[in-house]
């Protein structure tokens, strides 16, 4: 896998495909590969004639680690994504963000505008701005010497998830301190490219998209019907849709 630099760590990304570029930024304890490559975003996008890039996001996968909470803050990541996209000289281009990554694919779009064309906000509606519940229990979780004292189900669920991806825990305990920093409802509608929010109509976790939506300057909602937080990246219809959302957007 290639690599770029920037801040002092370093990414592995891919670079796939031919067309108009689509960077896609993962959610939290996952990477490119379980995010976008076996869910069949990489493919789909790329047989649809689009340049796929993504990469792991620094704490994640093949990326550089850290243990000090300073580094998460949604608005370095978002620099990582920049970063990424100046080095292979791209002007602009479609972004598409999951859970965590939606969020920072928000500040992208406050600190960056001008590089990206389109946006979607894929697994995080109006938690975006409200808040997506008591995270701590996952720090903990993630921590915890003995995964069975954990009983918080969040946590249950996200150190089963660290652990089948082989995710470094200390460093995904310091990203949920600060990667979960909320969009304010200004900073919202500072936001002026076309965005879609999609979120599963099941998601307990991202909180409603229609709310998200309708406080963008060109915001539009997207229901994915009958599908949870971890079951809706890779539904087809949700894939439909971004398809549909792209075009419409040429760069």
């Amino acid at each position: 896998m290639p690599i770029f630099s920037h801040s002092g760590f370093e990414f592995e990304y891919i670079d796939e495909g031919i067309g108009d570029p689509v960077v896609l930024i993962h959610g939290f304890a996952s990477n490119l590969n379980v995010n976008w490559v076996s869910t069949g975003w990489v493919r789909t996008l790329t047989d649809a004639g689009y340049r796929v890039l993504a990469f792991d996001n620094r704490g994640h996968g093949g990326s550089s680690k850290s243990h000090d909470s300073d580094d998460y803050h949604p608005e370095l990541m978002a620099g990582d994504a920049r970063a990424l996209m100046d080095q292979l000289n791209l002007p602009r281009a479609h972004v598409l963000g999951y859970s965590m990554g939606a969020r920072i694919s928000a500040f992208l779009c406050l600190y960056h505008p001008e590089k990206v064309r389109s946006v979607v906000f894929g697994g995080l509606g109006i938690g975006m701005i409200d808040g997506v519940g008591e995270w701590d229990s996952i720090a903990h979780a993630l921590l915890a010497a003995d995964p069975s004292a954990i009983t918080d189900p969040q946590g249950i669920a996200f150190r089963k998830f660290a652990d089948q991806t082989g995710g470094d825990r200390k460093a995904l305990a310091a990203c949920i301190e600060t990667s979960r920093k909320l969009l304010q409802p200004g900073q919202a509608n500072r936001i002026v490219a076309p965005a879609m929010v999609a979120v599963g109509t099941k998601d307990e976790i991202a909180g409603s998209p229609e709310p998200l939506a309708q406080l963008l300057a060109n915001g539009t909602s997207f229901a994915i019907e009958g599908r949870d937080h971890m079951l809706a990246v890779g539904d087809k219809t949700f894939k439909k849709r971004v398809l549909s959302f792209l075009a419409e957007n040429p760069i």
